[in-house]
């Protein structure tokens, strides 16, 4: 099978830590021909979506994970999205225009016979951070708003929270807000732009010290194992890109009822891959964009993500 990874720049892919990476390599061991473009490259032409791509030939051992270079390109070539056996959108964040545009033109390929992962209008319609609100039961108190008058209030109930923007990743723009108040105002003119975009507020759950917990779901199950992230020093983010420490533990009988409740319904929906982050025992995200954490599972505990991952990419590009 032919797969076409619509990513970021291969150059700048730490392949240590990197989940597509990690993807190429399983598909290349079962003799899958990996191409690689950009959304740049991607283009709506005489009823047909093409993408300007290079094959990506993995060179020495796919397993030396220090290795440079890690692949030789071959020449740039035109071809129609639907003549690959699977196209698998890879595009970290951030999720702006342009990134919704690519779903646009993946949604178009997809109508004309492309197999695309995940589904271009469900990777557009999921707000990461406002899914958890289709399952409140596992969602610790929650207000989604730009009125400062009630985000003031729902301070002044809960005590200790977090306020962050819809839009973020990586943990950027994440602020916690104590008892005393500090700064609450001057944080909520920052993220709400005086009012001008919504936010979310959250209690604080003091079970991050132990953890933001990132839970993959593969082909409608979840990776038995998930990776905390947990925050150091004085830090109240978690993520790996601000610094957090990932430690690799079995799912605990929450993080499965969490799991399992949501897998089959998101993997419904057209969602081959999808990361869920619990902290304790509550949901705050449901992550379907470019969803990490499989190296470092698959280094601590030895269990194969990528392996899975491909077979899930297999059975559904059948």
């Amino acid at each position: 099978m032919e797969i076409l990874f619509i990513a970021d720049p291969l150059a700048n892919f730490k392949i240590y830590k990197d989940s597509t990476y990690a993807m190429m390599a399983e598909a290349a061991r079962r003799g899958h021909a990996i191409f690689a473009c950009e959304p740049n490259h991607l283009a709506w032409t005489s009823g047909d979506v093409e993408a300007t791509v290079r094959r990506v030939t993995l060179t020495g051992d796919v397993d030396d994970l220090h290795r440079h270079p890690w692949h030789e390109d071959g020449p740039l070539e035109q071809r129609s999205l639907k003549s690959f056996g699977a196209v698998l959108m890879r595009k970290d964040p951030p999720f702006d225009m342009e990134y919704v545009t690519s779903t646009w033109l993946l949604e178009l390929a997809q109508r004309a016979g492309a197999r695309v992962f995940n589904k271009p209008q469900t990777i557009r319609d999921h707000s990461e951070k406002l899914a958890i609100g289709e399952f409140p039961q596992f969602v610790t108190p929650t207000l989604v708003t730009r009125d400062a008058a009630r985000l003031r209030a729902f301070h002044a109930e809960h005590g200790d929270i977090i306020v962050k923007p819809l839009d973020g990743m990586g943990g950027m723009g994440v602020f916690r807000v104590k008892h005393d108040g500090m700064n609450l105002g001057a944080i909520i003119e920052v993220l709400s732009h005086d009012g001008a975009r919504s936010v979310m507020a959250q209690k604080y759950i003091p079970e991050i010290s132990a953890g933001d917990k990132r839970i993959l779901l593969i082909g409608g199950e979840p990776v038995p194992y998930a990776l905390a992230r947990i925050p150091q020093g004085n830090e109240v983010r978690g993520n790996l890109a601000a610094g957090g420490l990932g430690v690799a533990q079995p799912l605990t009988a929450r993080d499965r009822e969490i799991a399992e409740t949501l897998a089959p319904v998101l993997a419904s929906r057209g969602l081959l891959l999808v990361g869920l982050d619990v902290i304790g025992d509550w949901l705050t995200e449901v992550n379907v964009t470019s969803p990490t954490c499989f190296r470092e599972i698959m280094d601590q505990t030895g269990f194969d993500v990528a392996a899975m991952m491909i077979d899930a990419l297999e059975r559904a590009a059948a």
